[in-house]
C-alpha cells in the first residue's frame, strides 16, 4: 500500500462529489483540481548582501520540504542598483504529494498560529481561478526555529487551479480547508 496524503484522499472522497453537486458537472474530469502551489519570496536587500538570498532559499526549503531555487533579475534597474542576472529572491513550485502535504500543514498548523487570525481574504483571486496569499511572517511555520531567524520576512503563496472561474476556485480551496473570511 502506498502513502496518499490526507488532503488528496479527502479531495477524492468528498471534495469531488461536493463540487459536482454545487456546480452540476457532468464528468469527473470537469471538476477543478489544485495543479500546483508556488511559494516565492523577494529579497530586496539582496542587491547589497548576496547571503540574504541563501537564507531565503534555506528557509523556503525548510518550510516546503522541497529544494528552493534562487530567482534572478531579468533586466537592469539603475535606481535600485540592480543588474541583469543578479539573484533577488527564491521560489519553490510544489506539485503532487508535496503540494498536498504543504497545504495540509499550512491549514492545520501554520495559519492558526497567526496572531488575531480571523480567516484569509477572499479578494486574492486573479479572474482565471488562481489565488494569491501573502504571509507576513515566516515564523508561523513550526519548521522555522525563531532563534535562528536573522530577519522577519514574508512571502507569497500562489494556488494554481484548473478552475475556469474564481467562484469555482474559491469553492475548491474552501473544500480543501482554506479558512476564508465570511463577508
Amino acid at each position: 500500500m502506498t502513502y496518499i496524503p490526507r488532503l488528496k484522499q479527502e479531495y477524492r472522497d468528498r471534495v469531488i462529489s461536493a463540487l459536482t453537486e454545487e456546480f452540476g458537472y457532468k464528468n469527473v474530469m470537469q471538476v477543478p483540481k489544485l495543479e500546483k502551489i508556488v511559494v516565492s519570496r523577494g529579497v530586496g536587500a539582496a542587491v547589497s548582501d548576496k547571503k540574504l538570498v541563501d537564507y531565503a532559499v534555506e528557509e523556503l526549503t525548510k518550510i516546503t520540504g522541497q529544494k528552493a531555487v534562487a530567482t534572478i533579475s531579468k533586466k537592469d534597474v539603475a535606481s535600485f542598483k540592480l543588474r541583469k542576472g543578479m539573484p533577488i529572491g527564491a521560489k519553490v513550485t510544489l506539485r503532487g504529494e508535496k503540494m498536498y502535504e504543504f497545504l495540509d500543514r499550512l491549514v492545520t498548523s501554520s495559519l492558526p498560529r497567526v496572531r488575531d487570525f480571523s480567516g484569509i481574504k477572499s479578494n486574492g483571486f486573479d479572474g482565471r481561478g488562481n489565488y494569491n496569499l501573502g504571509i507576513v511572517e515566516q515564523i508561523i511555520f513550526p519548521e522555522i526555529d525563531i532563534d535562528k531567524v536573522n530577519k522577519i520576512a514574508g512571502f507569497d503563496i500562489t494556488f494554481v487551479t484548473s478552475a475556469e472561474t474564481d467562484k469555482e476556485a474559491k469553492s475548491l480551496l474552501s473544500e480543501l480547508g482554506l479558512p476564508f473570511k465570511k463577508n
